[in-house]
């Protein structure tokens, strides 16, 4: 058996008479080194969704967004993306500091497309790949154990529209999160921040907030 299933797989797959395809499929798709095509799908794309495990043992899943091309490989093995100004709760980075296992998902909802990634993350704050993102705050690096393609077949097809204005460019001044101008917030943010604030038109309640959310500006 492959060391992708455990015999909580095996289970289901004896269930649906699957353990012949189960073994092929892995055969033919699970590599533990990035191929070519899998390494330019990776670095064209501008999001991925990122798992991790948290100290309760729940699994984590976040949207990870930024320009085209801000997951770097590194090399066959290793890849590394930046972690940007968030919400203050710092989970996945937190998480992937107790267990470094991580799961990455890249989708393309154009074509579709999509690619899987298994791997063993690493934080060094001054790691010197920091310079190379505008705005990062921390550089996280994957040592991949496994890459696979996945079927694309239940993928809806969407189209991208515009980059969101918050991923840091140069050149340009990158907006303050809305969500600062929170007033249930502002006892609990740095005096640079309630500057911004200010400039920002003042704080606002929470309804006014989640108005701003449910028009994709939060």
């Amino acid at each position: 058996m492959s060391n992708l299933y455990g015999e909580q797989h095996r289970k289901w797959q004896e269930h649906f008479d699957s353990v012949p395809m189960a073994e092929r499929v892995h055969d033919l798709i699970v590599q533990p080194t990035i191929p070519e095509e899998h390494a330019g799908f990776i670095g064209s794309r501008d999001f991925f969704f990122l798992s991790t495990i948290d100290h309760r043992g729940f699994p984590t899943c976040s949207y990870k967004g930024g320009q085209t091309g801000f997951v770097k490989i590194l090399d066959d093995t290793t890849l590394a993306f930046p972690s940007l100004d968030g919400n203050s709760m710092y989970l996945s980075m937190g998480n992937l500091t107790l267990n470094p296992k991580v799961g990455m998902l890249f989708i393309d909802f154009e074509t579709p497309h999509r690619v899987r990634v298994h791997g063993t993350a690493s934080i060094d704050p001054a790691d010197p790949l920091l310079a190379e993102y505008q705005e990062a705050e921390l550089v996280v690096r994957v040592k991949i154990e496994e890459v696979f393609i996945n079927c694309p077949r239940y993928i809806h097809k969407h189209q991208r529209i515009q980059d969101s204005q918050y991923v840091p460019q140069a050149g340009c001044v990158t907006p303050e999160a809305q969500w600062k101008r929170l007033d249930l917030v502002q006892d609990v943010l740095s005096a640079s921040e309630l500057e911004k604030v200010s400039h920002m038109g003042g704080t606002l309640t929470f309804e006014e907030y989640a108005e701003l959310v449910t028009q994709g500006n939060g």
